[in-house]
């Protein structure tokens, strides 16, 4: 008697005790899994999307400092997409039942093989394949979004990589965010001042390799008549071939910029009544190389 006690409350912790901490409404059970590398270590960062029988989007997010992933969902057939920077992704269809818990285990995600990499050589920015954008939050309101419409840019590639370099010019009074008013003011003395700083310029020759298709690009940002050091968190998409069928490669390219950096004063402009953009803006670049001719 004592034995089937125990073993049927052993049964009831086992088969509840997944779900404890964990709300759950009726109808809904819970989907989790662990993500390791393939020395066994949390991969930190992973993300995660499940999917329903339909291909609808019903939950995504991250992994927790230990790798795992639990979300709750209505019962059902399910599919989970596990990614992370430089791994092969992960896809799974499991049944999830109510109340109860549905666990994929650990799952050992596989190192990516990084994508080939352009030749040594001169490489430059095919502008009509590129663009360099950026937003900024309207002081109090909106974000606003724009872009340089003129830049140029050469990449000098070489073995290792990491040796490249790259110079890419910009012309300022080429900004626009699709309103007239407001870019003629970002021409101004009171932002870009064109007339004076015809150019932002961007110069580096540190290329790091983060991993995967990840690289860090360092170098010096001219801008508004003062140079500061800035890296591109960039992202290597690999090559491709043109419709002419020329060899290019592509990448995008984030950083982020603050005005007082580079002695644009918002504090000053705000005492004149004038409210253009943030202190801080996100510059996105989306570029195509091409062999230089």
């Amino acid at each position: 008697m004592i034995g089937r006690w125990l073993g049927s409350r052993t049964n009831r912790v086992h088969r509840t005790s997944p779900l404890a901490a964990v709300p759950t409404p009726p109808s809904a059970g819970v989907l989790s899994c662990r993500v390791l590398d393939p020395v066994n270590e949390p991969v930190r960062h992973a993300e995660f999307v499940v999917t329903d029988s339909l291909g609808r989007s019903v939950v995504s997010g991250g992994a927790d400092p230990f790798g795992s992933f639990m979300t709750t969902v209505p019962a059902g057939e399910y599919r989970l997409a596990v990614q992370a920077e430089g791994y092969t992704p992960y896809r799974a269809t499991t049944q999830v039942a109510e109340n109860s818990l549905a666990s994929l285990g650990d799952v050992t995600l596989q190192v990516a093989r990084p994508p080939e990499l352009p030749g040594p050589g001169d490489w430059e920015i095919e502008s009509a394949h590129s663009s360099v954008g950026f937003t900024a939050r309207h002081i109090g309101l909106a974000r606003i979004h724009g872009q340089f419409k003129s830049f140029a840019g050469v990449i000098r590639l070489t073995e290792p990589v990491e040796r490249s370099a790259m110079h890419v010019v910009i012309d300022a009074a080429s900004i626009d965010t699709n309103m007239r008013m407001r870019d003629d003011h970002l021409r101004s003395a009171d932002f870009l001042d064109v007339e004076r700083f015809p150019t932002l310029e961007f110069y580096s020759e540190r290329f790091v390799h983060k991993g995967g298709n990840r690289w860090a690009v360092t170098g010096a940002l001219s801008l508004h008549g003062v140079t500061r050091t800035v890296t591109l968190d960039t992202e290597y998409l690999g090559l491709g071939n043109g419709m002419e069928g020329e060899v290019r490669a592509a990448c995008r390219a984030t950083t982020e910029l603050h005005r007082d950096d580079f002695t644009v004063s918002w504090q000053t402009m705000l005492a004149r009544g004038i409210a253009v953009v943030g202190p801080s803006i996100r510059v996105d670049l989306d570029i195509q190389v091409v062999r230089k001719g």
